[in-house]
């Protein structure tokens, strides 16, 4: 049983984004990988939102894995991409120095693949640096079901807490009286959310009877279509 029962807070957590790269997508077979995006691309946009220290990192990008997605870049247009040659990201010093200058101690942790680089990140991490590691399932992916989750599994036995998007964004909100991060939470899961989006958006709009956040064109009566004689 993990140690590590504190909730997160946009005041005691940061989040490391790894090798989110084309090369390192192709091969997921775990999760569909526009879902993987999609779920890695909401995961920054709050991040963003609440202020987390964040941390991008790249493996061997020229030669073999590509950049980064554009989407994940546009959400930090200005924060370094620390590039590395190591799978594991804590062999390399920039991405030590990064969760220092953080300075707290609950990394959350999205990126690819599960069962090599963020497991070798995430057990380095604990035993050399004495961080906590939450591993976001749904915004990392392996090549395929059973190496995703035998990396899952093996790293909560070692003390690794198992998260996932949804869950890491609302116990960042915990409260929904505060009203600082509430729209921009509620743009971010109408956008990225799935089905709750969706439930969001309806509820918006036909419940509350808030404006439809586009309208599109002009919308036609129904108009009833001849019906012809049948032929004799």
């Amino acid at each position: 049983m993990t140690a590590n029962i504190d909730l997160l807070t946009p005041d005691n957590s940061q989040i490391i984004f790894i090798d989110h790269q084309p090369q390192m997508a192709f091969g997921v077979a775990s999760i569909d990988r526009q879902t993987l995006k999609n779920n890695t691309v909401a995961l920054a946009k709050a991040a963003k939102l609440f202020g987390i220290p964040t941390t991008v990192t790249t493996v061997e990008t020229d030669s073999f894995s590509g950049n980064t997605y554009p989407e994940l870049l546009e959400v930090f247009p200005d924060h370094d991409i620390l590039e590395r040659t190591s799978m594991n990201s804590w062999d390399d010093q920039k991405v030590r120095d990064a969760l220092e200058a953080a300075g707290r101690k609950k990394v959350i942790v999205s990126g690819l693949w599960t069962g090599i680089c963020n497991n070798m990140f995430a057990f380095s991490a604990m035993q050399e640096g004495g961080y906590e590691i939450y591993m976001v399932a749904d915004a990392s992916g392996d090549t395929s079901p059973e190496a995703h989750d035998t990396a899952m599994n093996r790293m909560a036995h070692g003390g690794v807490v198992p998260m996932t998007t949804i869950q890491t964004m609302l116990e960042w909100q915990r409260d929904w009286a505060r009203r600082d991060t509430y729209d921009g939470l509620m743009d971010i899961i109408r956008e990225h959310g799935g089905a709750y989006g969706m439930g969001v958006d309806y509820a918006y709009t036909h419940v509350h009877k808030a404006p439809a956040r586009f309208a599109g064109g002009k919308r036609l009566d129904p108009v009833a279509a001849a019906i012809k004689p049948a032929a004799e």
